[in-house]
């Protein structure tokens, strides 16, 4: 073999392998500083200065128009409270009181931050969404059939996320996220 076709070919595979190093070093996993509380998770990183290049390359994958950090943190749950995976056959009871910020809101992904598919066409839901009691305190449903209340529908899809958009972080949420009092995901019935 000809030294110009070997060397041709080596270039080759070594531009084929970096490619695909790159590519699974931005999907696998968060990247940054990890902050969790609870089934919650969130890289304090994203959207300031100090965001590493595949942190940054994460956000510009996953995370269109990602605000910076002093105006909204985003934090994701992929298990309950409980630790188990979030099923889409199932359902769930988010529940929470007053969050340290201007205006939040949940979301429901499948893997990658495609939002699932769903006959309801509802993939959010807002902060002034829930009924508050008396002391603040709100709670909705995720579950794959429709319920009284406000409910968020899984699609059945087989592990979904959940990510918690708070739009000007205040007090704990901004300055120490793994103490700030985040909403609990309780597991029921399984269908």
């Amino acid at each position: 073999m000809k030294p110009w076709l070997r060397y041709s070919i080596c270039i080759l595979l070594g531009l084929a392998g970096g490619t695909a190093y790159a590519v699974h070093q931005v999907r696998s996993g968060d990247i940054g500083r990890q902050v969790v509380n609870g089934p919650w998770s969130a890289n304090t990183d994203n959207g300031t200065k100090d965001a590493s290049m595949l942190s940054r390359a994460r956000v510009a994958l996953f995370g269109l128009l990602a605000l910076p950090a002093k105006e909204a943190m985003y934090f994701t749950a992929r298990t309950d409270s409980d630790g188990k995976p979030l099923d889409g056959k199932c359902t769930y009871t988010v529940s929470g009181g007053e969050l340290d910020a201007r205006w939040w809101s949940i979301t429901l992904y499948k893997g990658e931050g495609w939002l699932v598919k769903n006959e309801a066409h509802r993939w959010s839901v807002g902060g002034n969404a829930p009924v508050r009691d008396a002391n603040g305190n709100w709670a909705f449903t995720v579950s794959p059939q429709s319920v009284d209340g406000v409910w968020l529908p899984t699609g059945r899809a087989p592990q979904f996320d959940l990510t918690l958009r708070t739009y000007h972080p205040n007090g704990a949420l901004l300055n120490d996220p793994a103490k700030a009092k985040l909403p609990t995901i309780k597991k029921g019935a399984c269908a």
